[in-house]
């Protein structure tokens, strides 16, 4: 698909564009609101490819739950192995469309690998995830960023307070998930690993703070948030952070997401989410 269509439609997820917006600039691209509606479904996510592990796994206890945030109670869901004995716990941070399937998906491949998985739901302030998309988006402008940034700070201490957690806690975050995964690198102490798809950079004087191990993963072809990558791995170098940094060529934004049918790269995919969990077992066992 022409690169052109795929960077419009990352300006219209991540900006946003109005849809109205979005869709005559994808008619110019395509030559027409016939071709645009042909290639919309390629381009949006398709939330039945979202279930690779069932939400009765056997395997698994799943539920959604309410927790403290620090000023509010924050909803989520909470996923752990049935097997029991002490395991690390993962905070699992959602992209600005909020917690969806495919990040309930996420969380559930998470506690499948052996650990406790906690996905926040950051629209908790709002009454939770609505089912638009655009609302969802539009919402997450909204948050109150000191605000946000404690009630996913409570998250990692919330979760390591579980009975069954050995009290080492991680993060993995995607897109405005992975610019969180980030943040709590650098204002949770208590975080052991932070892994972080294809998201903005902190600002380099905060780099130091880091006390977790860092991994990172960018699409080759992500160029606004590849444009953050020297400062943050200079910055990392300096301060002396243990970190991974990987860039898969070819693959774009969001190629973790195989609900997004035009940006997943399924080997990039297999590639980063073997790294994490090797990462996580290095770190939370």
């Amino acid at each position: 698909m022409d690169q052109r269509i795929i960077n419009l439609f990352d300006e219209y997820t991540h900006k946003p564009l109005s849809r109205e917006v979005f869709l005559k600039r994808l008619s110019q691209l395509t030559g027409g609101t016939a071709a645009a509606a042909a290639i919309l479904p390629l381009l949006e996510v398709n939330y039945a490819a979202a279930m690779t592990i069932r939400e009765d796994d056997p395997d698994l206890v799943a539920k959604d739950i309410t927790y403290p945030g620090g000023d509010m109670d924050m909803k989520g869901y909470l996923v752990e192995p049935k097997k029991g004995g002490k395991k690390g716990a993962v905070v699992v941070i959602h992209e600005n469309r909020g917690l969806n399937p495919h990040i309930r998906d996420v969380a559930r491949r998470v506690a499948k690998a052996g650990y406790i998985a906690l996905a926040p739901d950051a629209l908790s302030p709002f009454g939770g995830t609505p089912a638009s998309e655009d609302e969802a988006r539009n919402l997450i402008g909204k948050l109150e960023k000191d605000k946000n940034l404690t009630h996913f700070t409570h998250s990692v201490d919330y979760v390591a307070t579980l009975p069954n957690s050995n009290g080492k806690t991680g993060c993995v975050g995607f897109c405005w998930g992975g610019a969180m995964a980030n943040q709590l690198a650098v204002h949770s102490p208590n975080l052991k690993a932070a892994v972080a798809f294809y998201g903005r950079q902190p600002e380099a004087a905060d780099v130091p703070k880091i006390k977790a191990a860092v991994q990172l993963h960018y699409g080759g072809l992500d160029e606004g948030v590849n444009k953050g990558i020297p400062d943050y791995e200079a910055a990392l170098k300096a301060a002396g952070v243990k970190y991974e940094l990987y860039v898969y060529e070819g693959a774009q934004h969001a190629f973790h997401n195989d609900t997004a049918p035009t940006r997943y790269n399924e080997a990039a995919a297999k590639t980063a989410w073997e790294r994490t969990l090797r990462f996580f077992k290095d770190y939370l066992s």
